[in-house]
């Protein structure tokens, strides 16, 4: 048997994990042929792919990133793009794929398993959002890289007794900004599911000054403010309809700035959050994921995803998981609002 694996959407610290785990297995426990699709799913529709070895995977476990390289490709833009796929993985003898990607990847997954191409799922995002599974990989890794920044500004915003915005990615989500916020012991934390009020963040602010301490806000990038929008880098679009979000942090920064007198910088930590090694969490959670997929496709789970729920690795129909977003609910974020101000 020939199994394909490929790596979609963003970069995310862990997918190399997820490639060892499937080939590691995949060779010595069933025999199979593995073969890697490069740059998501523009592989499958061009036919960039390579035989993926165990000497291949030696290495890899602790490298961020994807050895397969990445894209943010969608079959359905490509003219006759499901039978360009169909013709590639027939070529090249292909019997099944596991597709490691977020919302987009999957979602391209479960129309893919509509067309009678046998595809597993493995979730991955480092924003926390696919829903039917409790965490993704890629999550800790840029928490823990977030926390430590705001852990490092802390120090240069009280010396300088200005307030300090930090920046975090969070399109529609607002999990790296919550876990990141609390643990880094942020006075306002801001999320795409709540518009916020800036009179009320200017408050928190002011009250931070007051007590003589130097305020720390961390804004996830698509948070906006009330009766407003998002704040938008460019108006592109890309193959999956979404816009390149950014600048939230400055402008929240000049408008402190503006309305308490004092001086305040935005930080915008952007890139770093999902690039170098993952955490010891992360390639655990993604080395178990790999290997439940091979399960999944030896089984002949086609269209099933692989979730983490509690401690336990199940599997879920690729249709509920990318049926729609995971955010942050109102109970939680009001766990993080007895520390504003």
């Amino acid at each position: 048997m020939r199994v394909g694996v490929l790596t979609g959407g963003g970069d995310c610290p862990g997918l190399n994990a997820v490639i060892r785990a499937v080939t590691r297995k995949g060779i010595e426990t069933h025999g199979w042929e593995i073969v890697g699709f490069r740059s998501g799913w523009q592989g499958p529709l061009t036919g960039d792919c390579r035989p993926i070895g165990l000497d291949d995977v030696e290495d890899i476990l602790a490298r961020g990133g994807t050895i397969l390289g990445s894209s943010r490709t969608n079959p359905y833009k490509e003219d006759g793009g499901v039978e360009k796929i169909k013709k590639v993985l027939a070529d090249q003898g292909v019997d099944a794929l596991i597709a490691i990607g977020g919302e987009d990847t999957l979602g391209v997954a479960n129309k893919l398993t509509g067309e009678g191409i046998g595809v597993v799922g493995v979730p991955k995002t480092i924003d926390n959002d696919l829903d039917a599974t409790d965490y993704t990989f890629g999550f800790d890794t840029a928490v823990h890289i977030a926390t430590e920044a705001i852990d490092r500004l802390r120090t240069t915003a009280e010396s300088h007794h200005r307030a300090l915005v930090v920046e975090v990615m969070g399109r529609h989500a607002g999990w790296i900004a919550l876990h990141s916020g609390v643990a880094g012991g942020a006075n306002v934390i801001l999320v795409p599911e709540r518009p916020f009020s800036v009179n009320k963040v200017v408050e928190w602010t002011q009250r931070r000054f007051e007590r003589q301490y130097a305020p720390i806000l961390v804004v996830a990038e698509g948070a906006i403010p009330e009766n407003g929008a998002e704040v938008l880098q460019t108006g592109e679009t890309d193959a999956f309809g979404h816009v390149r979000l950014g600048g939230v942090g400055t402008w929240l920064a000049d408008e402190l700035a503006r309305q308490t007198g004092k001086e305040s910088r935005a930080v915008v930590l952007g890139h770093t959050q999902r690039g170098g090694i993952p955490t010891a969490y992360d390639r655990v959670l993604a080395t178990r994921f790999g290997l439940h997929a091979v399960d999944a496709v030896a089984g002949g789970e086609f269209g099933a995803m692989v979730a983490l729920r509690g401690t336990d690795i199940v599997r879920v129909p690729l249709s509920e998981a990318t049926a729609k977003l995971k955010t942050v609910p109102d109970e939680r974020y009001a766990e993080a609002e007895v520390f504003f101000g």
